[in-house]
């Protein structure tokens, strides 16, 4: 299934049978990734007196209830509204869901007692491609990402002007395998949600961050189309399901 895809001035190739999955599955269980010091998410049967909703309970269907938080069990896509008074919802302000993106691994650099990812990294990584999104590995890079429990634990970030960077180059979507762009505990600045979306100026309602992504050691550091799902939630933030299609 070759598809090619005009974009601009190119033409560029995807096998659409190929796709790369770079989502955290949520389940039900404390092995689930977790971050912003709440419990795990749960998935059960629904209970109305003894009836339980569950084929192995001797019911007709399966009928769960299900309870999370998407900034804290999984990958998730949000947006402006995250850190704005007024109430903006993924579903109405992410209208389109295909981008051309750029797949980077960094290891972050000490900084004072933190580990940061820097504008001179990034400016190496990207020279001068031009690129709708940006999807950032940092290493080490293992599958204990997939179960990780974050809270209290200091988490690399990006620096503002890291940020400023991917803003100044056009990048609308930018999605990282850590709970947040900003540090654990930083007092409420969110320096680097506030310079993304531009809160002091005109916000950019149509650029999204994805967080708590996992991308696998399989998938090379290079040019790729990115496919942004999202559930349709009228929220800031969506459980998502971004999947990439390496540019043949």
């Amino acid at each position: 299934m070759i598809a090619t895809i005009q974009y601009n001035s190119r033409k560029l190739q995807i096998d659409l049978s190929k796709p790369l999955d770079i989502s955290m599955p949520l389940i039900s269980s404390k092995k689930n990734v977790n971050a912003w010091y709440i419990d795990e998410p749960k998935i059960e049967p629904f209970k109305d007196g003894e009836w339980i909703a569950a084929v192995s309970e001797g019911a007709d269907i399966n009928f769960n209830n299900i309870q999370f938080n998407p900034h804290a069990h999984g990958t998730h896509t949000e947006c402006v509204g995250h850190i704005t008074q007024e109430v903006h919802s993924i579903n109405k302000n992410l209208k389109t869901f295909f981008f051309l993106a750029e797949v980077i691994t960094v290891a972050p650099e000490n900084y004072l007692k933190d580990k940061i990812i820097s504008k001179k990294q990034l400016q190496f990584a990207l020279g001068n491609k031009k690129r709708d999104a940006v999807i950032l590995r940092t290493i080490p890079n293992t599958r204990e990402k997939l179960s990780r429990q974050y809270s209290n634990t200091n988490w690399p970030y990006l620096k503002e002007d890291a940020v400023k960077f991917l803003v100044s180059k056009g990048i609308k979507h930018l999605l990282i395998d850590l709970p947040s762009i900003d540090k654990e505990k930083d007092g409420g600045e969110l320096l680097g949600h506030n310079a993304f979306w531009n809160t002091n100026g005109k916000l950019r309602m149509d650029a999204t961050i994805t967080e708590l992504i996992y991308v696998s050691n399989k998938i090379d550091d290079g040019e790729y189309f990115l496919n942004l799902q999202i559930a349709p939630f009228e929220n800031d933030a969506s459980p998502s399901k971004p999947v990439l299609y390496k540019v043949i």
